[in-house]
């Protein structure tokens, strides 16, 4: 499947059945997932009302692997996410989440920059076979998750990502001082 900027757009009908607007055929919540695992951006929208329905089945395919036993989250992070729901510092949760995601990808592509740069090694026979074992590894090892879409940021975009940290945590502080009082 080619990648696309544009979100896959999938409508659900009044029977439940979700439909993806590109190929002109029904899909499953697995058929969902292996879009996401390739890359992929989706959005399901209600047919009838318009609403956003993607958080919602989103959760619902992690609710049916964890169920099936492929369980990718710890209990704790899970109990940790029902509390999060009933504190007023909720809004840190999602925030938090997000960021330890980014720097995950972020990570998995310095790697993957890492074993494509010079390499002394290139010039060794068999040595392209060997970079794509350790492809092979990191695609197994990250779930297939896709590099950063930002790998290669400028440091103009850094200092301003700094800027922005400093200016939520001054946030998160006077929220939690507001809280302590």
């Amino acid at each position: 499947m080619a990648a696309s900027t544009e979100p896959l757009l999938i409508k659900r009908y009044a029977s439940r059945r979700l439909y993806n607007t590109e190929t002109s055929d029904y899909v499953t919540l697995e058929d969902i997932a292996k879009f996401i695992r390739a890359g992929r951006e989706v959005q399901i929208v209600d047919l009838k009302t318009g609403d956003d329905l993607t958080r919602q089945y989103l959760l619902q395919i992690i609710a049916e692997h964890e169920s099936k036993g492929e369980s990718v989250l710890p209990i704790g992070v899970l109990t940790d996410l029902v509390r999060s729901y009933t504190t007023e510092v909720q809004s840190v949760v999602p925030q938090f989440l997000a960021a330890s995601f980014e720097m995950l990808r972020d990570g998995q592509s310095k790697i993957m920059e890492n074993m494509t740069a010079m390499n002394p090694l290139s010039g060794m026979p068999g040595f392209d076979a060997m970079r794509a074992q350790q492809e092979a590894f990191m695609k197994a090892m990250t779930g297939g998750w896709p590099p950063a879409k930002d790998a290669a940021k400028p440091a103009e975009q850094s200092k301003e990502d700094l800027d922005e940290i400093k200016q939520q945590l001054a946030e998160l502080q006077a929220k939690l001082s507001k809280l302590g009082q």
